[in-house]
């Protein structure tokens, strides 16, 4: 009898619990002398969504990343605060140009890493993965919030 309460209980405290909700993904690619490379991104939007990014995160899948949506185009400066994963950042400008890449960034580091000039947004990958599809200032990023 004790065992059919206590998975009675168990059960009712899994069904009480809030789970944790898939991140929605969108769709985006980066166009490069090598192809096009497509990527699931989460999108940030907001200035506390900002703020977490990926802190705290210790896995992201190698064909994720997360890209922050700032809104306007201006310069930037993003940190590897509370972030386990050592990440490749990538500047994007309005248009959809990258306009610089922060590679192999360090994590726990409060170190401000600058955009190197206006930007709409940033792409957060995992480290290495920019070298590893030749990705350079300049290229494209096709998404729906750059262009528009």
């Amino acid at each position: 009898m004790f065992r059919n309460i206590a998975l009675a209980l168990f059960a009712f405290v899994l069904a009480a619990s809030p789970a944790r909700a898939a991140p929605d993904l969108e769709k985006l690619t980066f166009v490069t002398k090598s192809g096009e490379h497509a990527f699931s991104v989460e999108v940030m939007r907001t200035p506390a969504e900002h703020e977490r990014g990926l802190m705290f995160r210790r896995y992201l899948p190698p064909d994720r990343g997360m890209l922050f949506d700032f809104g306007k185009d201006e310069a930037v400066q993003m940190w590897m605060k509370n972030t386990y994963i050592p990440l490749d950042m990538v500047f994007v400008g309005k248009d959809g140009r990258v306009v610089s890449i922060a590679a192999n960034t360090e994590p726990f580091s409060e170190r401000t890493i600058p955009s190197g000039g206006p930007v709409t947004g940033v792409v957060e990958l995992n480290a290495g993965a920019a070298a590893k599809i030749n990705l350079q200032a300049g290229d494209m990023v096709r998404h729906p919030m750059f262009g528009r």
